[in-house]
């Protein structure tokens, strides 16, 4: 019983792990340098870059 039970909260413990991660990261000044990478690799997918 206790493994289906770590098992239904392990979704929620894991988005609260990414959202503190993404804060981090975004509080740390690093959301610049990912949406430049983002645009840099979607333009080299479409053949412009």
């Amino acid at each position: 019983m206790t493994g289906k039970r770590a098992l239904r909260w392990a979704p929620y413990i894991l988005c609260a792990g990414a959202a503190g991660l993404i804060a981090a990261g975004a509080l740390a000044g690093q959301t610049r340098d990912v949406w430049m990478k983002a645009v840099r690799v979607c333009l080299e997918c479409i053949g412009i870059g």
